[in-house]
């Protein structure tokens, strides 16, 4: 009984640690940013990356979104086939594609009609490089679809190694290894907070952490819940609803998220 007592001590504090660990990080990343440009990790020295702005109508990255076909995505993914269906997000059905230049994609799809706003957002997103962010590659707006082309991650979703059953969560994540996740997403997360202006992932949880090989983590749909926001007549971000547990008192009272917010919901996604 004292082993087993001892054991979930022991584990209790692991966990405490981690997260102390992940928050002092983050929070020095945040400081080491505020005096870095925004360049810094991108492996980009091109000054127009940083001087882009949020605004719809600012003059772009000369680094801009690549412009899908419809016939190319269509084609990349079977017509979209069924087999291919391998989630589904807030943003719509995503798909697995395989492009003519062998490189393997995630394909966003929903409903939407053609817009220059749509575009602008896209060629802000893909702008936004780092290594524990996961990239959109580009976009496309045909037949009143609007669809998102992200990097494929094929080793899938924290929640799923955690959580999930069969084969897709066989291989177990030391704590060693949780570690390095943690910690590369606290490192994603802190290049989003230290862009101008700052952009609050709003929607960090565990789904949205994806591991590549050596477990790297590489945040996903940064940015995509503004992108929604402006995009639809929901109305604004303060106006959002959202389904997840890992929401903030503040965002709950208020509905408004902050920095400060998304440290909490960080902190929640850590701990799981």
């Amino acid at each position: 009984m004292s082993r087993n007592l001892a054991a979930i001590l022991g584990g209790a504090a692991g966990a405490v640690a981690l997260v102390v660990i992940v928050g002092l990080l983050l929070r020095f990343c945040l400081f080491h940013k505020r005096g870095v440009s925004r360049t810094s990790e991108t492996g980009s020295s091109d000054p127009s990356v940083q001087g882009l702005g949020r605004h719809i109508g600012v003059q772009l990255s000369l680094r801009e979104a690549r412009r899908f076909e419809l016939q190319e995505l269509s084609s990349a993914t079977k017509n979209f086939s069924d087999k291919n269906l391998i989630g589904e997000g807030k943003f719509g059905e995503v798909y697995k594609g395989l492009l003519q230049d062998g490189v393997l994609v995630a394909i966003k799809k929903r409903a939407g009609a053609p817009s220059e706003e749509f575009i602008d957002e896209a060629c802000y997103l893909s702008s936004i490089q780092h290594r524990n962010l996961v990239t959109l590659l580009g976009y496309c707006q045909e037949n009143n679809q609007q669809f998102l082309v992200y990097e494929y991650i094929p080793n899938g979703s924290v929640s799923i190694h955690l959580y999930g059953v069969g084969q897709v969560s066989a291989q177990k994540i030391e704590f060693k290894h949780r570690l390095s996740i943690a910690l590369g997403a606290a490192k994603g997360l802190a290049h989003l907070h230290s862009l101008s202006p700052r952009l609050v992932h709003k929607d960090f949880k565990t789904a949205n952490v994806l591991v590549v090989e050596n477990f790297i983590a590489k945040v996903a749909d940064a940015g995509l819940r503004n992108f929604l926001g402006r995009m639809d007549v929901a109305g604004p971000s303060s106006q959002v609803t959202a389904d997840e547990i890992f929401l903030a008192p503040e965002v709950r009272e208020f509905r408004r998220f902050l920095k400060k917010v998304m440290h909490i919901v960080s902190g929640y996604s850590f701990w799981s």
